[in-house]
């Protein structure tokens, strides 16, 4: 499994899957959630909907993800996942990288061989963006024998050279060990 820095605008990334840093009412928000629903149109709302009336009325919980349709994104699904938000005193790492291993592992069952990622946590959530990219790249890396026979590239799509520079300063330490 490929591990690439992309970055730009995560709405317009070409990937089978795009993952979504949402909120737990899966209603759409601000940051890339607010982009993913504005850009994705009406269809990802609908499903995000569905979920809370059926299997999630309490909302996705922190370190899981659930995946919709990508609507009019260039995507086949968006997999909503739901970051902790960063607290100085509370150590959250174990809930953010269940993100990125919940987001590949229903990446895989999707049978997506491209996964997008924003920074999850990392805006808003107030996550230190160099610490989101380690954990980031790092349970992305170790997850490669788990979902490396389906999931063929994933590609983390940082917004600003701060982040993109985050990210390879990570999948640099990472490709050195």
């Amino acid at each position: 499994m490929k591990l690439t820095i992309a970055p730009g605008d995560i709405t317009a990334t070409q990937a089978d899957a795009i993952v979504n840093a949402a909120n737990s009412t899966l209603l759409g928000g601000g940051g890339v959630d607010g982009a993913i629903h504005r850009r994705g149109g009406k269809q990802i709302l609908a499903e995000c909907r569905r979920l809370r009336e059926t299997t999630l009325p309490d909302g996705l919980p922190q370190g899981q993800a659930v995946a919709t349709t990508a609507g009019e994104l260039p995507a086949h699904w968006v997999i909503h996942t739901v970051g902790p938000v960063w607290a100085k005193t509370i150590d959250k790492s174990d809930i953010l990288a269940s993100c990125y291993r919940e987001s590949l592992r229903v990446a895989h069952g999707l049978g997506a061989r491209t996964v997008a990622f924003p920074a999850v946590s990392a805006g808003v959530y107030g996550w230190p963006m160099e610490d989101a990219a380690r954990i980031a790249v790092e349970t992305c890396a170790a997850m490669r024998e788990e979902v490396g026979d389906v999931v063929q590239e994933v590609l983390f799509v940082p917004f600003g050279a701060a982040a993109e520079q985050a990210f390879r300063d990570a999948l640099e330490s990472v490709e050195r060990n």
